[in-house]
């Protein structure tokens, strides 16, 4: 009787770590699947900055020698070198002053009526400043070396309004020759500035460019462009986000 007790035992036994054995098997492994968290591509290429220095100005003369000398430019969509360009800027309790030095050995500009659309098709030296990243507002001012400035609002993508302008008596441009080219000097009341949402508090967002006018023939200009910030795009284009620095006012 014992004996058959005991060997039912086993049995069971035997029985139970087969099912064991075999329920091991069968299992598989569970795998570790995590869901890759989506997140917004943030742009951290940090901007070009400039740093524009305070100053006193007088009636007789601006001190461009303690302004930060500006020369980084370059063709953005050429293999070459440009010629000498250099920026420089300042500002007082109520001005911000900016200058250009430009080597050219050939000035061209066109004139017919001398509209100030005819900065077009002439050399010239450009600023334009930001007022939002998205660019649905931004102005902007391209100077020739006879100081005609075209000034226009715009919104992304190029759609301009030439008839805008300036502040009338808030925005003064001159110009003169060099041995080696032209200077442009140009002066903007901050208060303007704050008024088109440009200045933010010691900030604005602003880009420089040269189109380099290597040949005129009537009205039709052949440029090359110059720029401080090297937008990255394809063809030559300014009216990019990506085209702007940063200036820091002190």
């Amino acid at each position: 009787m014992k004996r058959c007790f005991f060997g039912v035992l086993r049995l069971l036994f035997f029985i139970s770590t087969l099912g064991f054995l075999f329920s091991c098997k069968s299992r598989q492994p569970e795998k570790n699947i995590s869901t890759p968290l989506k997140t917004n591509k943030v742009n951290t290429m940090s901007m070009n900055v400039y740093q524009v220095k305070k100053t006193k100005v007088s009636s007789v003369e601006i001190p461009w020698e303690s302004a930060i000398v500006l020369e980084d430019f370059s063709y953005p969509w050429e293999d070459d070198k440009p010629p000498a360009l250099s920026f420089r800027a300042l500002l007082d309790a109520d001005k911000f002053y900016f200058k250009y030095e430009v080597e050219d050995a050939l000035v061209l500009t066109y004139v017919d009526t001398n509209d100030k659309m005819e900065v077009v098709n002439s050399e010239r030296v450009e600023i334009f400043f930001q007022v939002d990243d998205k660019l649905e507002t931004y102005y902007c001012l391209e100077m020739d070396p006879l100081a005609r400035v075209l000034d226009y609002k715009a919104a992304h993508y190029r759609n301009m309004t030439f008839d805008w302008e300036w502040p009338d008596k808030e925005l003064v441009v001159a110009t003169k020759k060099t041995a080696n080219g032209y200077e442009l000097e140009g002066s903007i009341t901050l208060q303007s500035l704050r008024d088109l949402g440009i200045l933010k508090g010691n900030i604005m967002i602003a880009g420089l460019y040269r189109g380099e006018c290597v040949k005129l023939e009537g009205d039709k200009a052949i440029l090359r462009w110059i720029s401080w910030v090297d937008p990255k795009t394809p063809e030559p284009d300014f009216h990019v986000a990506s085209s702007f620095g940063k200036f820091i006012l002190e």
